[in-house]
């Protein structure tokens, strides 16, 4: 079951979804931490610690149930027009509509964080949390919605990969769990840091447009659509983590280059 380990590019796959499933939970911490603030002082950690425990054990169930539903690839229902020809499965409709949920989540996603930073959070804080019985169920409903998104995105960096299904799987779960445990350990540090670089979870996001993109090509590509007579063609993933690591790149430059100009900046006004 592990040996898919042994690959090299297994390993980019599983260190740039650990990256993104990190990055893209930080909303979730900050939920659950509001949703636990309302208790007493002396709950709150537990909560903390129980809300993102559930959100591993239901991304871990919901990628066993994804899973199963990608693996039927017979299809069962032939289109055929005079301008497009496909065979739907049950594995295209997931891609397909996963593709899209990722691209239109992403979207209003960035749109929400440019324009109404604070939306999610008044929400949340105007729900009235005063038993800790209401308050897990709280936290249970936030993860499952950002379990979703969690899900595709790693459906979408690990589908294909591998010679056996659960060579995707594999990786999938680690992911997920590693990222959890990083979250748990390290859940203000990573908070802080991408509260002071914002840019790094809208680029997130847009990564996740990227991939929405992918599985939606790619649910063309394995139902062997064709438009106009055109075959939909396999996007070679190395187009993507190349995409992932030259932005990352670049953010990391741009970062460094501003704690450099803000240096600057601080020793001309000391000298003042």
């Amino acid at each position: 079951m592990f040996e898919i380990l042994t690959s090299a590019d297994a390993w980019i796959i599983l260190l740039t979804l650990t990256f993104l499933e990190i990055v893209l939970g930080i909303d979730n911490i900050v939920f659950i931490s509001i949703a636990a603030n309302k208790l007493p002082e002396e709950e709150q950690k537990k909560a903390t610690n129980i809300g993102l425990l559930l959100a591993m054990v239901q991304r871990i169930i919901l990628l066993f149930a994804v899973t199963l539903l990608i693996g039927l690839k017979n299809p069962f229902y032939y289109v055929d027009l005079s301008w497009i020809t496909t065979g739907i499965s049950g594995q295209s409709i997931i891609l397909f509509l996963g593709g899209l949920f990722l691209i239109y989540k992403s979207t209003s996603e960035i749109h929400e964080k440019v324009e109404i930073p604070s939306h999610d959070e008044d929400a949340i804080k105007a729900k009235n949390l005063t038993t800790f019985g209401r308050a897990i169920v709280q936290i249970v409903i936030i993860d499952f919605i950002f379990s979703i998104d969690s899900i595709l995105t790693a459906v979408g960096m690990t589908n294909g990969v591998g010679e056996k299904p659960s060579d995707a799987l594999v990786l999938m779960v680690i992911a997920v769990i590693v990222s959890i445990i990083i979250m748990m350990v390290f859940a203000n540090p990573i908070r802080k840091f991408i509260n002071q670089h914002p840019s790094m979870q809208l680029l997130a996001l847009a990564f996740l447009i990227l991939i929405g993109f992918m599985l939606i090509a790619e649910a063309g590509h394995l139902s062997h659509t064709k438009i106009f007579g055109q075959e939909i063609g396999a996007i070679p993933k190395g187009y993507l983590y190349f995409a992932i690591a030259f932005s990352l790149l670049v953010e990391f430059l741009n970062m460094k280059y501003k704690k450099k100009e803000t240096i600057l900046e601080q020793k001309t006004e000391d000298k003042i």
